[in-house]
């Protein structure tokens, strides 16, 4: 259905636009039944039904009523409850109660059981170090949670005495309740209040749950964490959350990693970055310095002439590539940048040797572009590979 034409809302509710008040309902009420989603299989019910509800929420509304009469469908747009609102409207006292009526069904409800239901999962942070993120490790974690009374199974019934039937609700776990309303008879299915849904009541509690078959401790767990995790992974752990209300499986336990910044290594996709200084004369003239890895120092080889913001490439000593199955394939590499130290205090040797150096260099000055931070210049270099 073209919903950038909307239709007239009289022409909608089949009514003329002198209609009454009461016309007006008694055609929403008999519109609203026929096209139903609930009620309705058709392709196009449940567009049908958002535009009866639509034009309805207007129409029922006297000052809306009184906008649309004079301007139209751009009349009420912009109004609270104006314009296509879908499932839900509001601008109509108690509709959105009687919506949820509808899923309840028409007269004679459709009878259900509400079958086990999984228990809540939980969420535990864990703050792991870089080395940590980078290699993996095993780490232990205590998580607080309920879980099933030893004493009597989760049953909530003392020992030696069984749960026994609910009378309220004979053991389906919901009760229904019929009301009358403008659209009809409306049965409303919900959790039987004795039972709370289970369907089973204890008439002699345990003494070490009080009846709730449930219990809070705290349980120790080992944490596998795979090499190459970054800020923010979620490791799941199936059925380590909090137990089913209702017989069904325990939840799971979702363990969210932060990671503690490094001192020297900083980390982008899964390439390591660590800024080295170097002076003057190490630039100039090329050297081989030692410098930090996670793997532990290598030596490299800086090349004569080297300015401050050049990178160099280690292969292979990034964070391992992981892959959602948790395996990895390769690592990233880290990634140099070299800054060449100007010295702030000279001897007066090295005074002397400047000075000289700087007869031979000469003073002209070379405007430079604007400067960029080390982590675009990464980029550039990254794309540029």
């Amino acid at each position: 259905m073209d919903r950038t034409m909307p239709r007239d809302y009289y022409e909608v509710l089949g009514v003329p636009r002198n209609a009454s008040k009461d016309d007006i309902r008694d055609a929403f009420r008999r519109l609203a039944r026929q096209y139903h989603p609930d009620m309705n299989n058709a392709p196009d019910a449940e567009e049908r039904f958002k535009e009866i509800n639509e034009a309805y929420t207007v129409l029922s509304d006297a000052d809306k009523r009184a906008a649309y009469d004079r301007f139209g469908h751009a009349g009420v747009s912009g109004m609270p409850g104006g314009g296509f609102s879908g499932f839900g409207t509001t601008g109509f006292p108690g509709f959105d109660e009687i919506f949820e009526e509808f899923f309840g069904g028409f007269g004679g409800a459709r009878r259900r059981r509400r079958g086990p239901v999984q228990g809540r999962d939980l969420r535990y942070d864990l703050t792991i170090d870089f080395e940590q993120a980078v290699f993996g490790a095993e780490v232990d974690i205590e998580v607080p949670r309920r879980e099933k009374c030893d004493a009597c199974g989760g049953s909530g019934a003392a020992p030696g005495t069984t749960a026994r039937r609910c009378p309220d609700c004979n053991g389906t776990g919901q009760v229904r309740q019929m009301r009358q309303t403008f659209l009809g008879s409306m049965v409303n299915i919900a959790d039987c209040p004795r039972c709370r849904g289970t369907g089973e009541v204890v008439d002699t509690p345990c003494n070490t749950c009080e009846g709730q078959g449930i219990v809070r401790k705290t349980r120790r767990l080992t944490v596998s964490i795979p090499p190459g995790v970054d800020e923010g992974t979620q490791i799941r752990l199936g059925g380590e959350g909090e137990p089913s209300p209702n017989k069904g499986p325990n939840g799971d336990l979702y363990v969210v990693l932060h990671i503690t910044p490094h001192e020297f290594f900083k980390r982008r996709d899964n390439n390591i970055i660590l800024e080295v200084s170097v002076n003057v004369a190490q630039a100039t003239l090329g050297d081989m310095i030692s410098v930090p890895t996670v793997d532990g120092d290598v030596e490299v080889q800086v090349p004569a002439g080297t300015q401050s913001g050049k990178i160099i490439r280690l292969r292979g000593k990034g964070v391992p590539r992981l892959r959602r199955d948790g395996t990895t394939s390769g690592r990233g590499d880290q990634l140099l940048i070299i800054t060449v130290e100007i010295p702030t205090r000279l001897t007066n040797e090295q005074r002397q040797l400047f000075e000289e150096l700087g007869r031979t260099l000469g003073s002209e000055v070379i405007p430079q572009k604007s400067g960029r931070g080390f982590l675009d210049r990464v980029a550039d270099f990254l794309s540029g590979s």
